[in-house]
Order: structure tokens, then C-alpha cells, then sequence
């Protein structure tokens, strides 16, 4: 099974750049492009939150305008960038988020790895939040399939990174999902978005990801004063590939870059 991970789109009305800057909606859609040319293809696409940018169902038309041409099955989840309602109705066809409710969590069967999406959303702030309910929720959906490998996503990560201003608008209740994960041997991975970059992590001795965006990276910048500031480096994605019950992951680049080149020549040998 093949999965490709997307994630911080931020997507605004058409014409619009994100800080006066960026171009998200050109920058996603050369990543589609780039998934489109993939072989073999995903089997299915995961957006981890940061969707749009300012939740507006008109952002999330334009989002699912530019996606189109993917005709993977899409699961998303909700970032602080999100609004729950908006988000609700523009992935009603999905089938996999809850109708009603508070939050847009469910776990998703179909598949070799059970998939298992998390709300950390808190309306109006950067950072995000597993409260009691959620966590309970949580706990309940790992109990009822221990024998399935899980893959959970969330878009707020469960750790410190070391980026001061991203750290302010961490994760709340991180303590008491580890100590969750850590009781449920069947998570292989968990995946997550928000800092706009590749970041590596264990919680509960599980391993923990971020996705880059194809958009804007995080800079970084190890500091605990560390100002909030955006480059432009090389935008990606990642693939993760389910085998013979093992999880690899491949974070891909997005770009024009030089080759593929050879290794060895007509004969076999090794170019000198």
C-alpha cells in the first residue's frame, strides 16, 4: 500500500498570496502534477490539516478545484488554519467524517493499515488541543482493533521541536496521548503537519512525523526566542509504503533538478 501525505496547503481565494508572498494555489498545483507522475500511484492521499487558510467555504472550493485532477480517494484532516463546518461540507463526499459533533475524528477500516484521524483544532487559535473527550475517543478506537496496524494522523505534533515560536502554539494534552500510544502496540506511525517541515520524534515509543509543505517551510531556527518566520526552501511531500507489515517512508522534493543519471555505464561498470 502506497500513501502520499500532503499537508499545509493554506489555500486562499483565487488571486490571493499567503502573506503577500506565496502562491500556495500555484505551489499545490505543481505538486499534484508531481503525484500525478508518480508510478506506481498512491493508493490513496492524506491532507493533515492547514487545508486553507482562513477557513472560508470559498477557500475550500478552490482547494478541492486544484485536487481534482487526483482521483485517489482523499481523507483529510482539520488544522488551526480550518473551520470545522466549512471543512464538514466540503468533504461530505468522502464518507468518512462524522456528520455531526464536535470534532471531525474517525477511523477508517478499508485498508491494510487502519487509519485513524484526529481533531487538535481549537477555533481561533494557533495551537491545538486533545482534550479529555478526544483523548477518550482515541483510546476507545484503539482498543476496539488491536490486531490491525494503525497508522493516526494529527496535525499539531506531539512534541517540542526546539522551534521557539511553534512551540507557543504546540500541542495541549500531549502528555496524556503519549502515555495512550504507548499502551496501543498496533500504532506504527503517527503523522502530523504544522511545522512545515521534516521532523523526526518518538512519543510513547512510537515514531512521529511531520510532513513538509509543498508550499512555505517553517524556518529553522533552534531557539527558544526564535522569531515566526517563513522561507522559501524546496517544497515537498511525503510517501509512506506499506510492506510485508513494515512502514517506510520517502520524503519527496518538489522541483526541476538535474538527472536521473547513470551510476554505470553500457558494460556495467562503475562511471569513473
Amino acid at each position: 500500500m502506497l500513501i502520499a501525505q500532503i499537508t499545509d496547503t493554506h489555500i486562499k481565494l483565487p488571486g490571493k498570496l499567503a502573506y503577500r508572498k506565496v502562491d500556495t494555489a500555484g505551489m499545490l498545483r505543481r505538486c499534484v502534477q508531481e503525484l500525478l507522475a508518480l508510478s506506481p500511484q498512491p493508493d490513496i492521499v492524506l491532507l493533515t490539516g492547514d487545508l486553507v487558510d482562513l477557513g472560508r467555504p470559498e477557500e475550500y472550493d478552490h482547494l478541492k478545484s486544484i485536487l481534482a485532477p487526483i482521483k485517489q480517494r482523499i481523507i483529510a484532516i482539520p488544522g488551526n488554519h480550518d473551520e470545522r463546518e466549512a471543512m464538514r461540507a466540503a468533504f461530505r463526499d468522502g464518507g468518512y467524517l462524522p456528520a455531526m459533533g464536535k470534532f471531525l475524528q474517525f477511523a477508517i477500516d478499508d485498508y491494510p493499515l487502519r487509519l485513524i484521524g484526529l481533531d487538535t483544532l481549537i477555533p481561533g487559535q494557533g495551537g491545538g488541543e486533545l482534550c479529555k473527550e478526544r483523548l477518550d475517543w482515541l483510546d476507545r478506537t484503539l482498543a476496539d482493533r488491536t490486531d490491525v496496524p494503525t497508522l493516526v494522523m494529527m496535525h499539531h505534533p506531539p512534541f517540542a521541536t526546539g522551534i521557539g515560536h511553534m512551540d507557543k502554539i504546540g500541542l495541549l494534552g500531549r502528555e496524556a496521548f503519549a502515555d495512550i500510544v504507548a499502551r496501543h502496540r498496533q500504532v506504527e506511525l503517527i503523522l502530523c503537519g504544522h511545522l512545515h517541515r521534516t521532523i523526526h520524534a518518538q512519543v510513547g515509543g512510537r515514531p512521529v512525523l511531520t510532513c513538509p509543505s509543498p508550499a512555505h517551510q517553517v524556518a529553522l531556527d533552534i531557539h527558544p526566542d526564535a522569531p515566526s518566520r517563513f522561507r522559501m526552501e524546496p517544497p515537498g511531500f511525503m510517501l509512506h509504503w506499506w510492506n510485508d507489515g513494515q512502514l517506510v517512508t520517502h520524503p519527496a522534493v518538489i522541483g526541476d533538478y538535474d538527472g536521473p543519471y547513470p551510476f554505470f555505464d553500457a558494460d556495467g561498470k562503475l562511471i569513473d
